[in-house]
């Protein structure tokens, strides 16, 4: 998934699926979310969006993009959506998030 996130594949073709990822890994999508819940205590869709926010953290602390742009950028269609994520799996928005960070 880094190779994936790191590389212009995010833009292309979009997020990865745990199907796409399975593939890859020569899996059923079912048995990946299985062993990787069985080893980490997340589902393979957990990892997915856990990898995307770190790139959105990571570009909300070292771009001065606005937030719709992030989301843009991270492929997704609507700013809003990429904001409920954000608070959901954070606590904070995003421009919360990006405040906090330049206040310390």
């Amino acid at each position: 998934m880094k190779a994936y996130f790191n590389s212009g594949d995010l833009v292309n073709k979009g997020l990865p699926t745990v199907q796409y990822i399975a593939e890859i890994l020569n899996a059923s999508p079912k048995y990946l979310s299985s062993i990787l819940k069985l080893l980490t205590g997340h589902t393979a869709q957990q990892h997915i969006h856990e990898k995307l926010l770190e790139k959105a953290k990571e570009q909300l602390t070292t771009t001065e993009l606005s937030v719709s742009e992030i989301a843009y950028k991270l492929v997704f269609e609507h700013p809003q959506s990429f904001s409920k994520l954000f608070k959901t799996k954070t606590g904070i928005s995003p421009l919360e998030f990006r405040q906090s960070f330049q206040s310390n």
